[in-house]
């Protein structure tokens, strides 16, 4: 039995523990027709409907849940953005999920559904820089982020619990009620600016509420080994560097 099944067994028995209630009551509670013995002796998932209500009635928090935080509860009124569904491998250790571009178009609609994750294509990255935290894998579309990201690759993104979370100038996966998009950040009083690198494609407004995952990209995979292009401000240094260099020697 995996590291992260037993995890979320203990955590799933200690907290209906601390609620007072028998199996079969907190079976009840949450929706579900089975008693809770076989999840709490790791025999049986916890589904993404599950953490779904446990959130909802209890503010308990997913990552939490799977050994993935140390915070147990949610502030009530912060926008949580973390994952409701983790994916694990056949020894039941946490996996990195692939969302390839013809997934990308179901997987806002898809958060909850742990069957539908099963579907997508999935690896380990046994590095320490991996661990200990939620991990999943994007394909870019389209040249908003270029030439930071160019179509065809891979960001590998760790998951945020919060939106408070955010820092400036990071590089994120956000997904939307019914998409989700490469941008950076920017946030504001009351609205969410969603940013491109490619100063041709004009900033994306959302509200909080309307967000409902971030992943944080920390590395991409890319199939080719060319240089990135000069940005403007690059291409401009080197036209002036060439510039001076050819002063320097018309004065000779």
């Amino acid at each position: 039995m995996g590291k992260h099944l037993n995890i979320a067994a203990k955590r799933f028995k200690l907290l209906r523990r601390e609620l007072g209630l028998t199996q079969q009551a907190f079976a009840g509670q949450l929706g579900i027709s089975n008693s809770t013995a076989d999840i709490e002796r790791g025999k049986s998932r916890i589904s993404g409907e599950v953490v779904a209500v446990l959130f909802e009635h209890y503010h308990i928090n997913p990552l939490w849940l799977f050994g993935k935080s140390e915070e147990k509860y949610l502030q009530a009124g912060e926008v949580q953005v973390m994952p409701k569904v983790v994916t694990l491998n056949s020894s039941e250790n946490e996996n990195i999920a692939l969302v390839n571009a013809k997934a990308s178009a179901g997987y806002a609609h898809n958060l909850q559904d742990p069957e539908w994750y099963e579907t997508l294509p999935a690896f380990d990255l046994p590095l320490p820089e991996y661990r200990n935290a939620t991990y999943r894998g994007f394909q870019v579309e389209g040249n908003s982020m270029y030439p930071v990201l160019h179509p065809g690759e891979w960001v590998i993104a760790r998951a945020e619990e919060k939106l408070s979370d955010i820092r400036p100038g990071q590089v994120y996966v956000v997904v939307l009620q019914d998409t989700l998009v490469v941008k950076k950040i920017v946030r504001q009083q009351h609205r969410i600016q969603l940013i491109s690198v490619n100063p041709d494609y004009p900033p994306i407004e959302t509200r909080a509420e309307d967000i409902r995952e971030i992943w944080r990209v920390v590395s991409k995979i890319s199939g080719s080994l060319e240089p990135a292009p000069d940005t403007p401000l690059e291409h401009w240094a080197r036209e002036i560097k060439e510039e001076l260099k050819e002063i320097r020697e018309h004065l000779r």
